[in-house]
């Protein structure tokens, strides 16, 4: 991974900003940064950020507002920060379409871990598939049923349409379609699709599998079947 990359860190606290800044910097990214909400979607547009690091409670415009729009323009993958140590706000932030998430006080080492790790995943998700000019024969694809993951080119279809799925998202689906019929924990497939599992909670892994049921029910579809107590797997071709 290049370290080039260009991190807009938003907070209206000036000594996060700094430490955050700093930490980010000396990991090798560029650092841009705004103290509001408003500000942080004028840097959004005008400066093309590769990753968002975004506090939810802010004077002008609130993360979750500066994140729906966001979302209504980009796909640019978003870290949620907030001072309230709660698993509700954490789950929120999900299902905005956040990828990450990160209560105060945090480590700023942790921090720039979340950064590389969610960078990474937006570049494996992003990244050009070399056989693009190639036939579709020769991509590697995973299928089952109804469902079709390209994993070159990091699209996942239901009948033949297009359903847009975070980094994370694809991650499990790919972890369900690799293993039909295998039941999975929410630690294996959180670990499965380079999720650290000791992150997150169940919830927020159970969050994850709504947002994904969710985008394919708009498309018809309902890929993933709950085992009662165990966990999730990919829904019978025959159902």
């Amino acid at each position: 991974m290049t370290t080039e990359k260009t991190i807009l860190l938003v907070d209206d606290d000036p000594n996060i900003l700094q430490v955050a800044g700093f930490a980010v910097g000396k990991a090798g990214f560029r650092t841009i940064t705004a103290k509001d909400g408003k500000q942080a979607l004028e840097l959004f547009r005008s400066g093309q950020p590769d990753l968002i690091v975004l506090d939810i409670v802010m004077p002008e415009m609130d993360g979750v507002d500066v994140c729906r729009q966001i979302r209504a323009e980009s796909n640019v993958p978003v870290i949620f920060l907030s001072s309230m140590d709660d698993e509700v706000d954490r789950v929120v932030g999900l299902e905005l379409g956040a990828d990450d998430y990160l209560t105060k006080p945090f480590s700023p080492r942790e921090l720039v871990a979340r950064i590389r790790a969610v960078l990474r995943r937006s570049e494996s998700r992003n990244e050009p598939a070399s056989s693009a000019a190639i036939g579709r024969d020769q991509r590697r694809l995973l299928e089952h049923g109804d469902v079709r993951l390209d994993l070159d080119c990091f699209q996942a279809f239901w009948r033949g349409q297009e359903v847009q799925l975070t980094a994370t998202e694809f991650g499990i689906m790919k972890v369900l379609l690799s293993y039909p019929g295998k039941v999975f924990s929410r630690d294996q497939l959180m670990t499965g699709s380079g999720e650290p599992a000791t992150f997150v909670s169940d919830r927020t892994i159970d969050s994850h599998i709504r947002h994904i049921r969710d985008k394919f029910r708009k498309a018809g579809g309902e890929p993933i079947e709950t085992v009662h107590s165990i966990g999730y797997k990919v829904t019978d071709a025959n159902s």
